[in-house]
């Protein structure tokens, strides 16, 4: 039932009295938006007070008493006119001081967010992704959890009583595109913006491994709520970047998952049942017998001899990486533009391609000696699904050249594979 003129429709007071007793139909009741809803306990409020004077009425009559005390009765009453006064005040969403609001409140949730995900276990088995670089670039900066963002809204959820949707929508995003730049040593300081903004310079902190950076600098644009709760840490002896027990791996699927398989297996070899949650919701460095957030003598010595992993492969390989991912950079942005107009089917194949191709790309750059099949396996799926329409380049022209691109490499792949064949065949004669 739709409204006229574009408010909710009116309701009659017929309609009105059986919605308190939940007998409305449903073609009485129905309607497309939230818009055209009507406001039925605001149009109540004369038949709670009827109500109210028949009980009086009716207590009198049977008992010569009130149903109850004037000053409890004030008190309800009291409660819940109080319980209504918010909904009669609304943030506007083009005024300045609501545009100042929440770019506060998104930043402290942000913080909070932050730093619990740092200190219990499972919320940081996502976000050491962002940390598992052993570099610090802006390439960092894009390096996301596949799953955070599942918890991550929790933490917001406090600013939807108040906040207009709108303008959350937008500091959400600017939140979040301030920790790009960030994420840079060339950059030194920022002077007296120091003491208010998130830096490069307070940032490479919180994504070292020295002692003195473990879970310090929260914050996302602003550093106050640091120095307010006391994890603000400044920069001062050289940074070291990564996890204190480093993963190895460029295989996106390995850095996404490995940890979840850790606390799974941590948490089956922990005896007692109190220790098997406190495997999940305890920080990373919790064990037994320690501290909430382990003990900081655990965190290994920085003696500045670390070598990040990076494992010798040929020149040709690198090249060949960079030029497989601009193909799948391609896909990937031909698949965001058109995704709404995409079955699901396809769009599960798309995504499967994707999957598949950076999981690929890991193994070669970690010259693993199974790469070769599963690009093999990569080029022929690429060539049949390309070939069937479920795969598209955002440049049409380069359509024949991907083709012959991925047929060449898959029969590259192949002579490589039966080169390793006859290797292994000939040390084993």
């Amino acid at each position: 039932m739709g409204s006229q003129g574009g408010g909710p429709p009116a309701t009659s007071p017929g309609q009105q009295l059986r919605a308190l007793f939940y007998v409305l139909s449903p073609g009485e009741s129905a309607f497309r938006t939230v818009e055209e809803v009507p406001d039925y306990v605001e149009k109540s409020i004369p038949f709670f007070i009827t109500f109210i004077g028949l009980e009086f009425a009716v207590s009198w009559v049977q008992k010569r008493k009130l149903p109850g005390r004037i000053n409890d009765g004030i008190s309800s009453l009291s409660l819940g006119i109080l319980s209504r006064l918010p909904e009669l005040f609304e943030l506007p969403w083009d005024s300045p001081w609501t545009w100042y609001l929440t770019l506060l409140g998104v930043d402290f949730a942000y913080y909070c967010f932050h730093r619990i995900s740092h200190e219990v276990n499972i919320l940081w088995a996502a976000h050491q992704v962002h940390h598992s670089s052993e570099d610090y670039n802006l390439f960092t900066a894009l390096r996301q959890s596949i799953l955070q963002k599942y918890t991550s809204w929790i933490f917001n959820l406090p600013m939807a009583l108040f906040i207009p949707p709108s303008v959350f929508a937008v500091h959400l995003q600017f939140n979040l595109l301030y920790q790009f730049w960030i994420h840079t040593e060339v950059i030194t300081s920022l002077g007296p913006l120091e003491w208010i903004l998130n830096t490069p310079s307070h940032h490479r902190v919180h994504h070292g491994r020295n002692p003195y950076c473990i879970d310090k600098n929260y914050g996302g644009t602003l550093i106050i709520w640091d120095r307010i709760f006391g994890t603000f840490e400044a920069e001062d002896a050289k940074v070291v970047y990564g996890l204190t027990h480093p993963v190895n791996s460029f295989n996106p699927i390995m850095l996404q998952l490995r940890p979840l398989a850790h606390i799974w297996n941590t948490f089956w070899a922990t005896p007692g049942f109190c220790s098997k949650l406190s495997v999940i919701f305890k920080g990373p460095g919790w064990g037994p017998g320690k501290p909430r957030l382990g003990l900081p003598e655990e965190i290994p010595v920085i003696t500045g001899k670390e070598v990040p992993f990076n494992p010798s492969v040929p020149a040709y390989l690198n090249c060949y990486a960079v030029v497989h991912f601009a193909v799948i950079v391609d896909f990937y942005t031909e698949l965001l533009a058109t995704v709404t107009m995409l079955s699901q089917g396809t769009i599960l194949l798309r995504i499967g391609f994707i999957i598949l191709s950076l999981t690929s790309f890991g193994l070669l750059l970690e010259n693993r000696s199974k790469a070769g099949i599963l690009e093999i396996t990569r080029c022929l799926v690429f060539v049949g699904v390309y070939k069937l329409g479920y795969l598209r380049s955002q440049f049409s022209s380069l359509g024949y050249a991907y083709e012959v691109l991925f047929s060449l490499c898959a029969a590259f792949w192949g002579i490589q594979i039966m080169k390793q064949i006859t290797s292994s065949k000939d040390k084993h004669h």
